[in-house]
C-alpha cells in the first residue's frame, strides 16, 4: 500500500504519517513534507527518486509525472489498466494526502505579484482532482482535521466507498474554492473586481433548523473563518432569521468605533439605537424608541454585558443578545431566561467582517457591487446649504442619524436626539410616508422630538418631508441632495430656521 503525502499545512502530518507506516503503508513524499518526515525518522521515498525525474524549475514541476498520476488514476478493476501499470512499474497509490500552497495567506501578506504567482499550486490540485476522480479506489484527504477519522477507519476496516465518496466531495470543494479565490483575486487586481466571471464560495458553518420559514431548508456559510472561530454560541440554536437580524444589528452597533453603543433590531430593521456613557444607559435609551417592536427582537451590544445590564435586558423578552462578551455573572443570570439566545464575537468590542463586495440574489443570477459605507469624514465634509449652521451637538447627532440611515431599508428617515434614535421610518415607497410613519410611532411611544435631527439616505424630492419635520421641532437635517427641487427644500429649511446639510452621496439599501 502506498500513500502520497505532500502538504503545505504540516499540522499533524508527522503523527499521521507515523500511524500510516504502522498500518503498513509506504510513504511517497516531496519537498518540505519529505524533509519534515525525515527529521522525525519516518521512512519516506522521495517522489523524484521514484519517478526517476528530478524536480525542475525551482519545484514548479515535481509530481506531474505518469508514475504519480498513473498510480492514482489507473482503474483497479480494469485488466488493461493493471497490465499497463505493471509494465511501467507504476505503484498503486491508494491514499493521497495533499493540501495546497497558501495562496490566501500570501495575498493577505504581500502585494508582490511574483511571490503571489509562485504560490499558485499546480501539482497539488492535479493530484487532488485525480484522487477524487478515482475515489472508488483512492482515499483523498485535503484537511488535517480529517486525519483522526481516517486513521480510525483504516484501523477498523471502515474505509468504505461511502466514506471515500464523502472525502471526494470535500476534495473537489477544496480545489474549486482554491480556483475561485485565484480567479477573483486576478479580476480584482486587473479588472476592478468585475471580470467575465465572479465566484462566490463559502464554507459550511452549520445547518439551521430551517430557512426563513419552516418548510424551507437552511444553512449558513462563511467566506473565511470568522463564524467558525470568532462567533461563539453561549446559549440557544441560531436560526436563519437570527443570522440576518444579527447582521443588521451588529453592523449598526459596530459602526461607531469603540463606543458604548446598543442597537435593537426587529426583522432586519433597527427599532432602537443609542450611544450613552454606559452600555446600560445606551440600552435603556435605545429601548425607548420602540419598546413594542423590541419585544422578541435582537440586541447588539458593542461591549461587555455585565450583570446590571443583563438584568435590565431580562425585564422584557429578547430573542437574541449578541455582544462582544458576556461576564460570568451576567451569563449565569441570562441562562435562567428560557428562550433567550446568547452569542458573542469580538472580546472587548464587537468584531465583524467588513466585506469589500456585496451581492444579492436575483432569479437566474445575482447582482454584484462594491460594498457601501459612510466615509469617516462624510458628515464633517457635508455642505451647509442653509442660513442656520448646526451646533457641535447637532452635528454629532447628524452623524449618528446619517450612519444609521445608510443601514436602514430604503426609503428611510432616521430621527436622533442626544445620541439616541427617537424615530425611524423604513422601507416605504415614498419618503414622506417614511417621515410620517416615524413621527406617528414616536408619538405613540410618547417621545418628545423637539430639537432632534433628521437624516435621509437619499435626497428629499419635495419639501413636504421638511414641512413635516418642522411640526415636531426638528432642528437640523442631513441628506445627499441632488433633487431638481433642492432649492425649494433649502428655502423651506430656511423658513423654519433649520440647519440643512448636503453630503453629495446617496446610500440606498434595497
Amino acid at each position: 500500500m502506498t500513500a502520497l503525502l505532500s502538504v503545505s499545512d504540516k499540522q499533524g502530518i508527522v503523527e499521521f504519517a507515523r500511524e500510516l507506516v504502522g498500518l503498513g503503508y509506504e510513504i511517497l513524499s516531496t519537498g518540505g513534507t519529505l524533509k519534515v518526515l525525515g527529521e522525525n525518522a519516518i521512512p519516506a521515498l522521495d517522489v523524484a527518486q521514484y519517478t526517476q525525474s528530478p524536480e525542475m524549475f525551482d519545484g514548479r514541476v515535481k509530481t506531474l509525472h505518469p508514475r504519480i498520476h498513473g498510480g492514482i488514476l489507473h482503474r483497479r478493476g480494469n485488466a488493461e489498466d493493471r497490465t499497463k501499470a505493471q509494465e511501467f512499474g507504476i505503484r498503486d497509490i491508494s491514499l493521497v494526502c495533499v493540501n495546497l500552497y497558501p495562496f490566501k495567506a500570501t495575498i493577505e501578506r504581500t502585494n508582490d505579484f511574483e511571490e503571489i504567482i509562485e504560490n499558485i499550486d499546480i501539482g497539488g490540485p492535479s493530484m487532488v482532482r485525480a484522487a477524487a476522480k478515482n475515489f472508488e479506489s483512492v482515499l483523498v484527504l485535503t484537511n488535517p482535521s480529517d486525519y483522526e477519522e481516517v486513521l480510525v477507519r483504516l484501523k477498523n476496516n471502515q474505509n468504505t466507498l461511502e466514506f471515500r465518496q464523502r472525502m471526494m466531495i470535500k476534495a473537489f470543494e477544496h480545489t474549486a474554492s482554491y480556483d475561485c479565490m485565484i480567479a477573483n483575486y486576478m479580476n480584482a487586481r486587473f479588472n476592478g473586481g468585475f471580470g467575465e466571471s465572479h465566484f462566490i464560495a463559502g464554507k459550511l458553518v452549520a445547518h439551521t433548523r430551517y430557512g426563513e420559514n419552516p418548510h424551507q431548508k437552511g444553512a449558513y456559510y462563511e467566506f473565511g473563518d470568522f463564524y467558525s472561530t470568532n462567533f461563539k454560541t453561549l446559549k440557544g440554536e441560531i436560526s436563519f432569521n437570527n443570522l440576518t437580524d444579527i447582521n443588521s444589528a451588529v453592523k449598526i452597533a459596530s459602526s461607531f468605533g469603540e463606543v458604548p453603543s446598543v442597537c435593537i433590531v426587529k426583522h432586519a430593521n433597527p427599532c432602537g439605537f443609542a450611544i450613552k456613557e454606559t452600555l446600560k444607559n445606551s440600552y435603556i435609551e435605545a429601548l425607548k424608541c420602540d419598546s413594542i417592536s423590541a419585544f422578541g427582537g435582537v440586541v447588539a451590544v458593542n461591549g461587555i454585558v455585565d450583570l446590571e445590564l443583563a438584568q435590565e435586558i431580562g425585564k422584557i423578552f429578547i430573542e437574541v443578545l449578541v455582544a462582544a462578551d458576556i461576564s460570568k455573572e451576567a451569563l449565569e443570570f441570562l441562562e435562567t431566561k428560557k428562550k433567550i439566545k446568547l452569542f458573542v464575537c469580538g472580546g472587548k468590542f464587537l468584531k465583524f467582517p467588513k466585506d469589500n463586495q456585496d451581492f444579492k440574489h436575483i432569479e437566474g443570477g445575482f447582482v454584484l457591487q462594491d460594498s457601501d459605507k459612510v466615509a469617516e469624514d462624510e458628515v464633517e465634509n457635508a455642505q451647509c446649504v442653509s442660513q442656520k449652521v448646526a451646533t457641535k451637538a447637532q452635528m454629532q447627532d447628524l452623524k449618528i442619524a446619517y450612519k444609521i440611515a445608510s443601514l436602514v431599508k430604503s426609503n428611510c428617515v432616521v430621527y436622533v436626539k442626544d445620541s439616541a434614535m427617537v424615530a425611524v421610518g423604513m422601507g416605504m415607497t415614498s419618503r414622506i410616508d417614511a417621515a410620517k410613519s416615524a413621527i406617528r410611532k414616536a408619538e405613540e411611544m410618547g417621545l418628545d422630538l423637539r430639537g432632534c435631527v433628521l437624516a435621509s439616505e437619499a435626497f428629499f424630492p419635495f419639501k413636504d418631508s421638511i414641512e413635516e419635520a418642522q411640526k415636531v421641532g426638528v432642528s437640523a437635517v442631513i441628506e445627499p441632495g441632488g433633487s431638481i427641487r433642492d432649492e425649494e427644500v433649502i428655502e423651506c429649511a430656511n423658513t423654519y430656521g433649520m440647519a440643512l446639510y448636503f453630503t453629495g452621496k446617496r446610500h440606498f439599501l434595497h
